[in-house]
């Protein structure tokens, strides 16, 4: 195993779930932890079995939605109905800007945003948990934007 650290959180969680531990499930853990960048389920899913694994689409998408739910990833949709993972695991905490043209995601931080969640969270009487932050804009370079076809 790749990641000894996470694979302990994962099987504790899934321990607490009652849920099964199986090989497959680190398996598709360590690939999802890998990946570089946003990822959607059939993406891992083609890699593993380029890679002649025996795990079962089923089982990329419940232990992809199982790694989301114990925090190991994070689950993202950019407004194309698309569900993509990325790693939680050692990861600095960004924010997306999107083409709606092409899909192209960019990440980026910017350290106005670090407060500004929790300040208004606060200022509407909440408490929080957790944001994310996307912008949808156009490649001003249309030469570079890989408009979809």
């Amino acid at each position: 195993m790749k990641n000894e650290k996470a694979a302990e959180v994962f099987r504790e969680f899934l321990k607490k779930g009652k849920n099964r531990i199986t090989p497959e499930r680190f398996e598709v853990l360590d690939e999802a932890l890998e990946h570089k960048g946003h990822f959607g389920a059939d993406d891992l899913f083609i890699k593993l079995k380029t890679s002649q694994s025996k795990v079962s689409r089923a089982t990329v998408y419940n232990t992809l939605e199982l790694l989301a739910q114990c925090d190991l990833l994070s689950k993202r949709n950019f407004g194309d109905n698309i569900t993509r993972y990325e790693s939680n695991y050692r990861r600095q905490t960004h924010d997306h800007l999107i083409c709606v043209d092409c899909g192209k995601i960019v990440e980026f931080s910017d350290p106005r945003l670090n407060t500004m969640p929790k300040e208004i969270s606060e200022k509407l009487g909440y408490e929080l948990d957790s944001y994310s932050f996307n912008i949808f804009a156009r490649c001003k370079n249309k030469k570079e934007c890989r408009i979809k076809k």
